[in-house]
């Protein structure tokens, strides 16, 4: 019997049981019957989380982008890999077969080669959804470069950061990006961020949009033309099962952002065996996963994880509103989804809308609906079951990180019953346990505990690029011996997990990871700004939206609090990038602080959401009557 997929309710327990009491003996078998190895492993697991210094399959040999494309072409090389759907739906769709994948991927990885990328450089990659952000990671990934995708809606201070961060010595982007209604000018932020960042010896161009750009000499190439002069035979990098693949940044609660970073073998095994297990996955399906690639959703499950299974995967330019609020449903009834993965975000957006712009729409190939980012909440989750899935399709609630490379706990489709707002139960090999904050596990069921998991997993995080004590504080040390998630969750008497939110300072907001140190350093560079604490507080459609507090300088010419608003939001569009602005700034005379000079962000929260039943004790604060002035002008 193979553990690679499982059918019914008995096996999943059967295989979770097994994954749990002998860990090296169910991931080894899943490993070897599924994947293509040079070299096997001398031992499937080694190291603990006490030590933060796990190992998975050492001394085995692969390549990644090999089980991805390589070995599908004797069975499935006409197969389409990539359905491409640009922005504007009057431009044609690209519909790109593995084996015209493979030879893309190739050219593309000659060309990397000849611009002196080797083995264990950094390669960062800023462009919008379009397949060559997909063959520029795929070829990084064959020629045993690391790959660090920076989201294309990042302003250049928040790219040139990452730049430096990882000592990326090229970067790939594009002419431009199509968005909804916008062209946006990608070039003109990376040539801004390099004026930071001089190490950056080349930058590739991708052709999109025919926009007027800039090029420096001896520096930018375009790759149009260096592909049409690049051999299409490559042969793929032998890589150790714990070489770097790629560096992924996510916002930490204090400080630059983390960049996690994820080894070879282990991350194959896991996003390959979640991707089959958590979508259903049959052989003709075909799969969409709405993610940007820039985050890891897109790449483990809108790249990695289906490529790893042969299957078709649609790459998305567009927005969902545009050219109307129907964009999604139509592309579903024009390809045929078969399973469609989205943000609760997208969901609420579209559920404000007409009906009629799902209802014209044959959603009827859809069999299984998902759900990441943030917990989904239970008005979004029936009108999503009503009136895209027909109540015919299960909902995967799925809860994951960056810094687990895959999803750790979420429902399987046909398999796992669904409850509206629970995650459900945890995937074969995660051992979920919630910690009160004495550091005593909590056996009682509905009491909020902090999440961690107590066993490692292949898809987990290896270190922050740089910073390994970092990665150690960040993650081991609160509760020592487990990794904590930095989440807070209940579970139910069955055993099922619901997460309740971030217990850090990191607001989720549209499914984004925003920490709140960051917005408040770009706020602070305001020359009117004195102070600042951001909090998060509930958004009909964001899950989560940004309040700001902020108090001010006496300075005369910014008496005008509209202009100021719209300045400070500015201020942290370029600092940080669009996702970050504030949906409501209040002006205070002081903020909470304890006589230590802590801000009291409970409190501040508290007002955010609008509960001014209980702000506990505030005796420690050093001007107790700032929360009713703060209170009396909430916005």
């Amino acid at each position: 019997m193979s553990y690679y997929q499982i059918e019914n309710l008995e096996e999943y327990f059967k295989h979770y049981k097994k994954s749990i009491r002998e860990p090296k003996k169910f991931w080894g078998k899943i490993a070897e019957e599924n994947f293509t190895w040079y070299q096997n492993w001398d031992k499937v697991l080694e190291g603990d989380l006490f030590q933060a210094n796990v190992k998975w399959f050492s001394n085995a040999k692969l390549n990644i982008v090999k089980n991805c494309l390589d070995r599908h072409l004797s069975k499935r090389g006409n197969k389409n890999a990539i359905i491409f759907e640009p922005n504007n739906p009057d431009e044609p769709s690209q519909f790109i077969t593995y084996n015209e994948l493979y030879e893309r991927v190739c050219k593309m990885a000659n060309v990397l080669l000849e611009q002196g990328v080797k083995k264990g450089d950094r390669v960062c990659i800023y462009l919008p959804m379009i397949p060559e952000l997909t063959i520029s990671i795929l070829a990084c990934a064959r020629i045993g470069a690391i790959h660090s995708v920076i989201f294309a809606g990042f302003s250049a201070s928040a790219l040139a950061s990452r730049i430096e961060d990882c000592g990326a010595k090229l970067v790939i982007t594009s002419d431009g990006a199509f968005r909804g209604n916008k062209v946006l000018d990608l070039k003109a932020i990376v040539d801004e961020a390099l004026t930071q960042t001089p190490e950056v010896a080349k930058v590739l161009l991708v052709k999109r949009t025919n926009n007027k750009i800039n090029i420096v000499p001896n520096r930018d190439l375009w790759v149009d033309d260096l592909l049409a002069a690049a051999s299409s035979n490559s042969v793929a990098e032998v890589m150790d099962a714990e070489d770097p693949l790629f560096i992924l940044y996510t916002s930490g609660s204090t400080g630059k952002p983390k960049g996690m970073l994820h080894t070879t073998a282990g991350y194959m095994v896991y996003v390959g065996y979640t991707f089959k297990n958590l979508f259903n996955y049959k052989e003709d399906d075909i799969f969409w996963c709405t993610a940007d690639i820039g985050w890891i959703t897109g790449h483990s499950y809108n790249l990695y994880g289906p490529l790893l299974n042969g299957a078709t995967t649609v790459i998305f330019e567009g927005v969902p509103s545009y050219p109307d609020f129907g964009r999604f449903w139509q592309v579903i009834e024009k390809h045929k989804i078969t399973q469609f993965y989205t943000a609760p975000t997208a969901i609420r957006a579209l559920a404000k809308e007409n009906l009629s712009f799902v209802d014209n729409h044959d959603l009827s190939s859809l069999r299984v609906l998902g759900s990441v980012g943030e917990p989904i909440n239970e008005e979004a989750w029936h009108w999503y079951n009503n009136h895209v899935g027909q109540k015919k399709c299960p909902i995967i609630d799925t809860w994951w990180q960056t810094e687990t490379g895959g999803v750790l706990i979420s429902a399987l489709p046909f398999i796992t019953p669904t409850k509206p707002t629970y995650a459900s139960l945890p995937l074969p090999g995660v051992l979920p346990v919630l910690m009160d904050d004495k550091r005593n596990e909590i056996d009682d069921n509905q009491v909020v505990g902090n999440l961690c998991i107590k066993q490692p997993w292949p898809g987990m995080a290896r270190t922050i690029w740089g910073d390994h004590q970092r990665f150690i504080d960040t993650y081991f040390t609160a509760f020592p011996g487990k990794y904590f998630t930095g989440d807070g969750a209940l579970r139910d008497e069955v055993g099922y997990y619901r997460i309740t939110g971030r217990v850090d300072d990191v607001v989720i907001v549209s499914g984004h990871n925003l920490g709140t140190a960051p917005i408040e350093d770009a706020i602070n560079e305001h020359p009117a700004v004195a102070e600042s604490a951001i909090v998060g507080y509930p958004h009909d459609v964001k899950g989560n939206g940004l309040y700001g507090f902020v108090t001010l300088k006496e300075i005369g010419e910014y008496r005008d609090r509209n202009n100021l608003i719209k300045e400070i939001n500015e201020q942290i569009a370029t600092s940080i990038g669009p996702i970050a602005k504030l949906d409501k700034i209040q002006f205070v005379e002081g903020l909470p602080k304890t006589r230590s000079g802590k801000i009291m962000r409970r409190i501040l929260r508290k007002i955010a959401e609008g509960d001014f039943s209980n702000f506990g004790d505030t005796s420690t604060l050093l001007d107790p009557e700032i929360v009713d002035k703060i209170k009396d002008g909430k916005i």
